[in-house]
Order: C-alpha cells, then structure tokens, then sequence
C-alpha cells in the first residue's frame, strides 16, 4: 500500500505500519531492543521527517504528470525482472538454522554501546550530519523565493 496508494500522507501512514511489523519481527527474534529503537528511530523520528518534507513541499495531485503506457511497460518489466532475480535467489539458499548454540552475549546494550562509540563512532556522527543536511536542503527546497513572482 506504499507504493500503491495514491496520497503521499497515506504512504508513508502505510510505511509506519510496515515499520511496526519489521518490529514485531524483530520482537519474535528476541531483539527487544533493536525493535524499540527501531520504532523510535523509524516510526517516530525519521516518519515524523517525513511528513514534515510532503507537508511543506505541498504536492498537489493536479499537478502530477500523467504516466504513459511506455512508462507502464517499462515499470512492468523492471518489477518482473526484479521478481525473477529474487526468485532465483532464494530458490538457491539454504535455509537450515546451523547446529551450533546461540550466543547470549550478542544483542545486549552494553556490547551494543561499546562497539557504536567506539569502532563505529565515525560512522555514526556522519550519519547524524547526513540526516541533518537532508533536513535544511529540504527546507531550502521547499523556501519560496521572495524576488520571483
């Protein structure tokens, strides 16, 4: 319903709700925390982001181009193809769990902080200015210019 539905709010309400399932996968896997974060950072933050970007942008459906059937075609094609190489993906791996006991000491918060600040800590602050040279581009974008008329 992401990519189907015709409202730009309504897609990304869609993308919450699809955010709110990979956490409840994530809770079946036993990673309560990466399900946490995962609804805080994604559901709330980054959605919020979101809808601030469509809201300002203002993105009016009379405005949209009309799709012609080439178009229709070559997204067709594109999405069957993409549907062929998963398939042969997938028929190809093998799914059985390996026999060797799982470690208990892998998701905990404390393992988790020391690696993030530590080896990835580089990595991290980029993704922080990443996300928030994003946010004034968007607003720069969305800015109208006072001198054109």
């Amino acid at each position: 319903m992401v990519v189907a539905s015709k409202n730009p709010v309504h897609s990304v309400l869609y993308l919450i709700l699809t955010f709110f399932t990979v956490a409840g996968h994530y809770l079946l896997l036993n990673a309560q925390f990466l399900a946490l974060v995962h609804i805080v950072v994604y559901a709330g933050a980054i959605m919020v982001l979101f809808l601030f970007v469509i809201m300002l942008l203002n993105l009016n459906v009379d405005k949209e181009p009309v799709n012609t059937n080439l178009v229709k075609f070559a997204g067709a094609i594109a999405g069957g193809s993409l549907m062929l190489v998963l398939i042969a993906v997938l028929s190809k791996t093998n799914i059985m769990m390996p026999a060797h006991p799982a470690n208990t000491q892998i998701g905990l918060i404390k393992n988790l902080g020391k690696v993030l600040y530590t080896e990835y800590n580089l990595p991290f602050e980029i993704a922080s200015i990443l996300f928030l040279v994003a946010m004034i581009g968007a607003v720069i974008l969305a800015k109208k210019n006072p001198h054109t008329t």
